[in-house]
């Protein structure tokens, strides 16, 4: 049991259940268990039918009042979901409370799966989509490699910087210990902040010291920054490879970084638009 999780009560099969964090959110749809959801975080953005049900706000800054108003039999969240002084209230209340790893890798997506699966009385049907996760990320891996391959067998490394937007006054770019770090290092790509763990302010200096060959961030992230024109206004940005080039790649925010069940078609469109067929290049967004 991860540490912070309270001792399962509840039943096998919760019927009135809570998701904090849009990946957990798309595994217990893809496990079937929908219909036991009363509750959802601000995360939980896909499918879109989970925005029809109550939310209980973002995951990072919870109320007790919200939660415990749901009457939930079962509360499944990761460790990013706080404040901690939310979860012991919740623990205090006698609410069966679980925290799963939030682990950047593939093996984690499965490993939640198989303990969704036993909280949630689908062990087969867990079973099931981990075995379809491991082929269609094999398939994913081969897509890498296959387009990522360069003349006498090399592999080509672009230097990729992720942009993390929400709006133009709140602009970071991602180092190491990064879920977008993690995905780029799956796509065979090079994270073009090196030597910085987590999210840095985004400066000229920061970005053009990087140098990056294409510049990866979130379709969300691009709309707060008003559009590529907008953000390729950023400092810096215009005097970079990527930006002289207009390598930019967009991609659903909870698909690229959420490491849930769709993470296999993630890694796929990654590597289709940092490793373009030949006439194909340009700007991915």
């Amino acid at each position: 049991m991860a540490a912070g999780a309270t001792p399962l009560c509840a039943a096998p099969s919760p019927q009135r259940l809570i998701s904090i964090g849009g990946a957990l959110t798309e595994l217990v749809y893809a496990l079937g268990a929908e219909a036991s959801l009363v509750g959802v975080d601000s995360t939980s953005l896909y499918p879109p039918q989970a925005q029809r049900l109550p939310n209980v706000g973002y995951a990072r800054t919870l109320a007790t009042e919200g939660l415990l108003a749901l009457q939930a039999q079962l509360i499944i969240a990761t460790e990013d979901a706080g404040p901690p002084a939310v979860l012991r209230q919740l623990e205090a209340a006698g609410v069966p409370l679980q925290i799963l790893r939030a682990e950047h890798r593939f093996e984690g997506l499965i490993a939640r799966t198989r303990r969704l699966g036993e909280l949630l009385n689908r062990r087969s049907e867990a079973t099931a989509l981990c075995e379809r996760l491991e082929r269609d990320w094999q398939a994913s891996l081969r897509q890498v490699a296959q387009r990522s391959a360069g003349p006498r067998g090399s592999r080509l490394a672009p230097r990729v910087l992720f942009i993390l937007s929400h709006g133009m006054g709140q602009v970071r770019i991602a180092g190491q210990d990064t879920a977008a770090d993690a995905m780029l290092s799956y796509a065979g790509a090079r994270n073009a902040l090196q030597g910085v763990s987590g999210y840095k302010p985004l400066t000229p200096e920061a970005v053009i010291a990087a140098a990056p060959e294409h510049i990866l961030l979130t379709e969300q992230g691009l709309a707060a920054a008003g559009g590529l024109e907008a953000l390729l206004k950023l400092p810096g940005l215009a005097q970079t490879p990527a930006g002289q080039q207009r390598r930019v790649l967009a991609l659903d925010a909870l698909e690229l970084l959420g490491f849930g069940p769709r993470l296999p078609q993630a890694l796929a469109r990654l590597a289709q638009g940092l490793y373009p067929e030949p006439g194909r290049a340009g700007a991915g967004a």
